[in-house]
């Protein structure tokens, strides 16, 4: 990658409509959760500066004053980070129409695996009062090419004369007019502007809001991966319409040497369980099987076969070393029963019964208890007499709503596996601070950190329900009997929230008796703001 060499003028432009108050220059001090420079005023007041970087000094042109802030965007720098970097993507910028997918092009991709680590270290402090005790090597991959799911937007706009297909434009809920993109798989951001003509030539493009994609992943020799994308549309399409999908399907497969490839069109009327296979009730019985979308984790000899709309981690490479190092934390024995909380279709689930004596998988969805039940019947067909997999479970909970009394009817578990959405998993957290505090007593269940944070924005309000949750008086519950269920004496907290984390991880400690023994970020969205995390906790001795 290409280290800028001028110093004087920022390569983005501000957009035409802001305000132009006069020019100061900044000391930019840090990157916020959106990775806008901060910086401060004489007076003291915070600035935040769209486009600029840690130890720079900037100019800005200021488009929103408030009381205790003041927003901006980059005009100029004088003194330039030696981490600044020349954008990959024609599409990234501040300019009027840069699109909105990426927040960090400008910032060399170790610098933004360290902002993202220090965004983590912050949140378990300030929020959960918890300092891990050792760090983890950040798990990183690919930084282009890596994103293997994406909802693209469609509109025709008459104004253009065009149909755009992509992500929204920065700060817009306009689409932006793009080409190509860097983060997708090269032979999928080729398809853009294939796409783009077959909307437009289609007699529904102005009745197809969005495109999702889903790419598979098994890597096997002769084996073409599948690219699916499903099609939303709010009107039926016509037979012309749907003769083009399968022109555009066959026209643009791949197959040979190189990247093999195939195209499966999915149509989707209305909501999620609409979704539909094109022509899937048509197959001629005795016909090819249709290719399967599906990912591999060989090092566990696990597939995954899933459907356009299931989840399933962005970027496959980086989600299969998370795998491994989750395990590897784990620790798993071959007598140990593990319990994987929110496990989807089994991502860690199935490698765990490869190793552990007996698993149990929890999730809320109904259909991916069912989905999971599938990829484990069919994994254990698969599997090796000397790999079996072990006996596994699946059931449906609402996991938002756990007690301490659907903890103990689950069993006991010698490690846990948590893998939560950006909720996090506070109900199941609190189930077993409350099993803590009622069988071991208050004296001994720890005090509560105060929550408090100087932040904003979406760690402020996670910081707010966690301080109301400890102000609130808590009703008197009788002594819980237990039996004999056991805690769990390792958990294993896959994060895609370093606020929800950082909450969970202060009921864990000082609540729940336990340790924060490691924790360190997953580089799982190269470029973008999000941070993905893990920690680890072991049992403190009763």
């Amino acid at each position: 990658m290409t280290r800028k060499s001028r110093k004087k003028s920022a390569s983005e432009k501000p957009a035409a409509e802001q305000p132009d108050y006069p020019v100061e220059w900044f000391q930019v001090e840090s990157l916020d959760m959106d990775a806008q420079g901060i910086a401060h005023k004489e007076d003291g007041k915070v600035v935040f500066i769209e486009g600029a970087l840690p130890f720079e000094v900037v100019s800005a042109n200021i488009f929103r004053k408030k009381s205790s802030f003041e927003k901006g965007v980059l005009t100029a720098i004088q003194t330039e980070s030696s981490q600044r970097v020349v954008p990959e993507c024609p599409h990234f910028g501040l300019h009027a129409g840069a699109c909105g997918g990426c927040k960090m092009q400008h910032l060399h991709v170790g610098a933004q695996v360290a902002v993202k680590q220090r965004v983590m270290e912050d949140n378990l402090w300030h929020i959960g009062k918890v300092r891990p005790e050792s760090i983890l090597r950040p798990i990183e991959g690919p930084a282009w090419g890596y994103r293997y799911r994406a909802r693209l937007s469609v509109r025709h706009v008459l104004k253009k004369g065009a149909v755009l297909i992509g992500f929204h434009e920065r700060k817009s809920s306009y689409v932006t007019d793009m080409t190509e993109c860097r983060v997708l798989p090269a032979h999928v951001s080729d398809l853009l502007l294939p796409l783009r003509a077959l909307i437009e030539s289609m007699d529904a493009k102005d009745t197809i809001p969005q495109i999702e994609l889903a790419v598979g992943d098994l890597r096997e020799p002769g084996v073409a991966d599948v690219v699916a994308l499903v099609l939303r549309h709010l009107e039926p399409l016509s037979k012309s319409d749907l003769a083009r999908l399968r022109a555009f399907a066959v026209g643009h497969g791949r197959t040979g040497e190189g990247q093999a490839f195939v195209i499966q069109w999915w149509l989707q009327a209305k909501g999620p369980e609409t979704v539909k296979l094109l022509d899937a009730e048509t197959a001629v019985p005795g016909a090819p099987a249709t290719p399967q979308l599906a990912y591999a984790l060989p090092e566990f000899g696990i597939t995954m076969p899933f459907k356009p709309t299931d989840f399933t981690q962005v970027n496959p490479h980086i989600n299969r070393v998370l795998v491994s190092r989750a395990l590897r934390l784990l620790d798993i024995q071959e007598t140990e029963r593990v319990i994987d909380w929110f496990c989807g279709l089994g991502n860690f689930t199935l490698p765990i019964a490869t190793l552990a004596g007996a698993v149990l998988g929890v999730e809320g969805s109904e259909a991916l208890v069912a989905r999971s039940r599938q990829n484990y019947k069919l994994n254990r067909a698969l599997a090796p007499a000397d790999k079996a997999l072990s006996a596994t479970e699946f059931i449906a909970r609402n996991l938002f709503e756990m007690t301490p009394e659907l903890l103990m009817q689950d069993g006991t578990a010698d490690k846990w596996l948590l893998d939560p959405p950006r909720e996090g998993a506070f109900s199941l957290v609190k189930a077993l601070a409350d099993l803590h505090r009622g069988y071991v007593g208050p004296e001994l269940a720890g005090g509560t950190g105060d929550g408090n944070s100087d932040g904003d924005g979406e760690v402020a309000s996670v910081t707010q329900e966690v301080s109301a949750d400890a102000a609130a008086p808590q009703p008197q519950r009788p002594r819980l009997e237990r039996g004999n269920w056991a805690f769990p004496q390792r958990i294993v907290y896959v994060s895609c929230n370093p606020a929800t984390l950082a909450r969970d991880a202060g009921l864990l400690v000082h609540e729940a008796g336990y340790r924060c023994v490691s924790a360190g970020v997953v580089n799982m969205f190269a470029h973008t703001a999000h941070v993905e995390s893990m920690a680890v906790f072991e049992r403190l001795s009763e």
